[in-house]
Formats: structure tokens, sequence, C-alpha cells
């Protein structure tokens, strides 16, 4: 191999004789030593060369034009020019070759060159090792790896960090943690590359703490991590939702002057976002001088998973006004927080942003406007792009069947399933979560139980807590209580906030007090402070007359400073979400809307409307009664809608509480009046009003 001052005399040799070389042109001779170029001109050069003779007497030539071809992307060429070389390659050649095939992701051709070399008998040497042993660690090919350690052995190069960092790497990315770690502990001498290696691959592996031990002992050594590390560590504490140890590393970044590196800072804020700590997350996200498109879809997303569109979508405009264009991801958590929201025009809007051909053949997009579509109400729309994907993986399918079951629409959502079968596609946990589902808002109680019955007979799947969950509802909304109750004792898990509060449901609707007063007890031990239990205990006294037992829940909760949470309800209009809350007089058409609910109140009552008050939680006069209920979160949000659309157009609220008995009916008979379809989300399912009458049939 040339040393330095050999390759610079080669070098200058070569330009001498270029500057005088026969016919050849002032742009071939540049070609050679400087830029990117097209194959066609590489093709040329290497013509003009084996023409000149030059091949054969300088080796550096061959070398220059591999590289050549590796910068211009063309792999492929280079490997034809190795093979096709008029001499022997030398080692620098391979280097070259392997390096160049490693770096342009042809890690196979990586492998079969190294054979080849050996084969030559050509010897490798420090620069060779570390990039056969990448390409064999991306292949996740041990044996070859091993074959290769056998070489670096007796070639005597076992001991150089570099190599022995790239053989902790294979052995850390084919699983075999345990000799990576002897290898490690091996290491006379570690870099942060060494530190690294081990530590990916107990992230890669799930050994996320060992990981985490791993950076702490690095530290303790005086060894300076690079952004790269942190970024890894971060991941794992994101993984492990380690909120503690993640603010330890950021308070370490901070004294280290790390922290203004925009892929840590990003880290930071995807850790913060996933433990749920926005306030960190925002934090961190607005220091940051530097925001890519990344940055921006993390702290988009934090926001959408954390269950607070509106800051998503606030954060979404403001990343259109510094001229930041959006990708994939930015777009699904876009996507997700109108979903939320029930911001059918501006989700629309969101999907023009990016191709429909993309939404068609990514199929992470299509869920993504799947569920935008059928959490907003819009059945139909979601069932043409469903329609239309090109790629319908398992994912694609379940959004489809739970957006079918979530809008009422069950026996659909059972043939979508029996394709399923058809296709021979099995089926996973999430689909039987949509079909029980749809069992529930429908009332099919014999389908739910031959479903749940097929998930461990016929498919295998182990119910998890979600499906008993689910299997609970359905049951305790059909009266049958005491089976649901036994069903919980049955669940080999210990059953869960969502379990009892899905078997108090069914309680509350048949009104069996008793057994909703044992069930409160288990949901205060794992929710001491959800007001929503004592709330729904509450109503249930008031609905069989115990106001004296509501009236002491009341004191129970004003003790233990526990508040009821608020209805509220939203609309969008010209793609502005509006908010509505029970009392809230900011709204600044609140006149507006208190004249059109009270001449909505005259009309109902005018065909027979008699409010509902027994659903009032205190125990109040009925006239007082009336006025609460007249000012329900939905019923502020219709009465808005009632102002400011055109008869024509369909009202959509989305409510963050159950519909209460007395809106249900109140929102049927005001469909009926205004002649308009009112489509309203509650908590626990869509209801779909035209006509007087409402799709879940009364059930839900």
């Amino acid at each position: 191999m040339y040393g330095p001052s050999k390759t610079l005399i080669t070098r200058t040799k070569l330009e001498l004789k270029l500057s005088h070389g026969g016919s050849m042109s002032t742009s071939s001779k540049r070609l050679l030593l400087h830029g990117r170029h097209p194959l066609r001109a590489l093709k040329l050069l290497h013509g003009r060369l084996l023409r000149l003779h030059l091949l054969p007497r300088e080796p550096l030539l061959l070398n220059l034009l591999l590289r050549s071809s590796f910068a211009s992307s063309h792999p492929s060429h280079a490997l034809r020019l190795l093979l096709a070389s008029p001499t022997p390659p030398n080692l620098f050649h391979y280097n070259t070759t392997i390096r160049g095939l490693v770096a342009t992701d042809y890690m196979a051709d990586a492998v079969r060159v190294y054979a080849s070399m050996r084969r030559a008998g050509a010897s490798p040497d420090h620069f060779t090792f570390p990039f056969v042993l990448k390409a064999c660690a991306r292949l996740v090919d041990l044996g070859a790896g091993v074959r290769i350690h056998t070489h670096i052995v007796k070639s005597g190069f076992d001991s150089d960090v570099f190599v022995k960092t790239s053989l902790v790497s294979l052995y850390a990315k084919c699983g075999l943690l345990d000799n990576a770690q002897k290898l490690f502990d091996e290491m006379a001498v570690r870099n942060v590359v060494s530190w690294t290696a081990i530590i990916s691959g107990y992230i890669a592996d799930g050994r996320l703490e060992e990981a985490l031990g791993m950076f702490r002992r690095a530290l303790e050594m005086d060894l300076r991590p690079d952004s790269f590390t942190i970024v890894r560590v971060l991941t794992a504490c994101s993984q492990l939702g380690d909120l503690k140890t993640g603010e330890w590393i950021h308070r370490f970044v901070e004294q280290k002057g790390m922290d203004h590196n925009v892929f840590i800072a990003t880290s930071l804020v995807d850790l913060y976002t996933k433990c749920g700590s926005m306030d960190h997350a925002r934090n961190v996200f607005d220091q940051m001088a530097e925001k890519d498109v990344v940055s921006w879809s993390t702290m988009i997303g934090g926001y959408a998973s954390n269950g607070l569109p509106q800051e998503a979508l606030k954060l979404f405009f403001q990343m259109q006004d510094a001229n930041i264009k959006p990708d994939c991801y930015t777009i699904v958590a876009v996507l997700s927080s109108c979903a939320q929201l029930g911001a059918l025009e501006l989700g629309h809007k969101v999907s023009a942003l990016i191709d429909m051909d993309e939404f068609l053949t990514n199929p992470v997009l299509g869920t993504a406007l799947i569920d935008m579509y059928a959490k907003c109400g819009s059945t139909t729309n979601a069932w043409v792009v469903f329609q239309k994907m090109k790629e319908k993986d398992l994912i694609v399918w379940n959004a489809m069947i739970s957006g079918l079951a979530m809008t009422g629409h069950g026996m659909i959502s059972f043939g979508l399933f029996g394709q399923i079968e058809k296709l021979g596609i099995q089926p996973n946990d999430n689909t039987f979560i949509g079909l029980l589902c749809s069992c529930t808002h429908t009332g099919l109680v014999e389908d739910g139980r031959r479903h749940f019955d097929n998930m461990r007979r016929v498919y295998f799947i182990n119910p998890r807590i979600e499906h008993y969950g689910c299997m609970v509802d359905l049951l305790g909304r059909a009266g049958l209580l005491e089976e649901a109750h036994q069903l919980i004792k049955e669940i080999p898990m210990e059953a869960n906030a969502v379990v009892w509060g899905a078997l108090l449901s069914g309680c509350k609707i048949h009104r069996n007090a008793l057994l909703a007063e044992y069930v409160l007890k288990k949901l205060i031990q794992l929710e001491p402070r959800n007001s929503g239990n004592y709330v729904l205990l509450s109503n249930i006294y008031s609905t069989s007359g115990r106001w004296d037992d509501a009236a002491k829940l009341r004191i129970t909760m004003k003790e233990k400073g526990i508040e009821k949470t608020p209805g509220c309800s939203w609309v969008e209009h010209k793609g502005v979400v509006h908010e509505f809350r029970v009392g809230d007089k900011s709204h600044p058409l609140t006149e507006q809307i208190i004249a059109k609910l009270d001449e909505l109140g005259k009309e109902l009552k005018a065909v027979g409307y008699t409010p509902t008050t027994e659903v009032v939680l205190f125990d109040i006069e009925d006239e007082e009664k009336e006025h609460s209920l007249e000012h329900h979160s939905e019923k502020l949000a219709i009465a808005f809608c009632l102002t400011t659309t055109g008869p024509e157009d369909t009202i959509r609220v989305v409510k963050n509480l159950r519909v209460c008995n007395d809106c249900h009916e109140a929102i049927k008979l005001i469909s009926k009046i205004t002649n308009r379809e009112i489509i309203v989300r509650d908590n626990n399912r869509f209801h779909c009003f035209k006509d007087g009458l409402c799709s879940c049939n009364d059930y839900w």
C-alpha cells in the first residue's frame, strides 16, 4: 500500500501525464481527479486510460476510477472495474472497493469481494476488517463473521481497537451479547465507538436497563460520549418510560454543552413526550436553535399522542408559517389530532398536502386517513380510501373494521373479517378488539361470545385485558351483570379500571346500585382521584332517589379535593375548532347561541319533549334541573352550528364524556325539527341523528 509521500509523488506524475497525454480533453483529465460523474463519462474515461496503457503502469489510476465510481453512485460499475483489471488488484484496490460497497449498502457484495481477495492471496489489514465486519453485522451473517474473526486472530489484528470494536458490534447485532461483552471486556483501550457498540447491542436485544448501566460505566471512566451514543441511551429511556434517568442525561448534556445538537434535542423531546411530560418537551423544543422536520413532527406527534390535539394543530400551523414541509410522520400526527377533535374539514385539507398516491401506497398514511375519516363520522370517505388502497396490510384492515364498529356498521365489519379469512390473512388481537366493539355497540351478545371463544380455540390468540373489557361491556349493556361480574373473576390477570368501569356503566344502565357500590370500591382502589367513578355512582344514587347517599358522596369528593370532569364539546367551522363547556360564556357568539337554545326549547316542548331531569347529579328543583340540561356542552355546540352553517350542512360534534339520556332524546327531536343530520361522537361511540332517530337505536 502506498505511503503518503509516494501517493503524492504518484498523483503528481499522473497529473503531468494527463496534462500531456494524447488527445484526452481537459474535461476528461478533470473527471478522474474531481467530482461526481455520469456513468457514460466514467466508461469513456476508462476506455481512454486502457488505450493509453496507463492502468497497468499506474495502479493508483484504478483506485481513482473506483473511488469516482462509488462517489458517482455506480457501485456495480466499480465491481466490474475491479474484476476486469488488466493487472491483479492490490490491497489498496480491495479496501477501496469493500469500503465503497459498504457505504452504498452493497453488503453481500462486500463480503464476496473480501472472499475473492483472500482467494487471490492478498492479505487484509486493519482497514479491511472493520468494513467487512460491518457488512456481516448488517447482514446478520454470523457464519461469515466468525470465519473473519479467525482470520483476524491469525493475522494478529485482534488487539486493534477499531477491529475489536467491529467484532463487538458484529456479535451484538447477531444477538450474542455475552460474546460481545467478553470481547469488550478484553479490550485494553476502548473508545466512544466501542462503548456505543455494546450499548446499542443491549438496546437492540431489549436489555434496556443494562444498556443504561453500561452508559453509566462509560461516564465513570471519564469517556465523553458523542451525540449518537446520547441519542441511543435517550431512546432506551423513552422505551422504558424512565423519566428520572432521562432527566439526569438531560442535565449531563447541558453541562457538556451538547444540548444544542439537533439530534440530541429531538431525542429529549421524544423522551419527554413519551413520558407524558409535555411542558418539559415544549421547553426543549422552544430552545432549539435549529429545528428540522423530525423535531417538528416529534413535538406535534407528542401532543397528539398525549391527548392534546388542539396544541398539536396550533404547532402544525406554526410549522407551516416557518415554511417547513411536513413529512409522513407529521401528517399522521395531524390527522390523529383531527380525528380526536372531529375536525373533518381540516383533516381533508391536511390530506391534500401529500399526493393521494402516497396514502394509497403507504399503509401507515392510509391507516391514518381511514382512522381520521371514521372518527369524524365520514364512514363513506373512509371506505373509499380503504377500497383504493394498493397495499392493504393487516393494520389497514383493522383500521377499517374498527372504524365501522365505532360508527355502528357492525355487520359490514363482520363481512370484512370474512374477507380477511378468505385471503388467508392471519388476524391479530387488534382485529378482535374491533369485532368485539362491533358486538358491543349493536348488542350482539352471541356473536361476541363466539368471536371471543374463537380467539383462543381457532386462532390461538390469548385475550388481552382489553378483550375482557369489551366482553364485560357487552354483557353489562345487555343486562347480564352477574355473567359480566363472573367473567371478571375468571380473568387470568388483574382486572384494571377500564374493565371495572365497563361493569359500572352496565350497573348505571340497569340501575343496579348494590353491585355498583361494590364495583366503585374496586375503582377507588385503582383510581382514587378519578372523579368519574364518584360521579357515576352519584348518578345511580340520584336516579334511584337516594339523594342522601349522593350528597355524602359529594362531600367525600370535596374533602379529597376531587372535582367533576366538566363536559366539553368541540365543533369545527371553517377550519377552526370551537370548544364549548357548561356555563362558559366566553364564546363571542354566546348571546346568539343562548337565543337559539331558547328557541329550540320552545319548539321541543311544542312537540311534547319533557326534560329527563333524573340524570342531573344534584337534588335541586325541577326548573333548575331543566336549565342545567339545556346548557349541556353538546347542546351549546349544536346551537352554534345551527346559527353559523347552512341548512344542508351536516353538524358534527365531539364530546369528551358520554352523552346523557336527556341530550340523546333532545338531539333526536332537534334533528327532526331542523331537518338536519347531526353526528355526535362521545367517549364511547357515534350517534347519527336524522329525522328524529339515532343510528344507535337507543342502545349505547
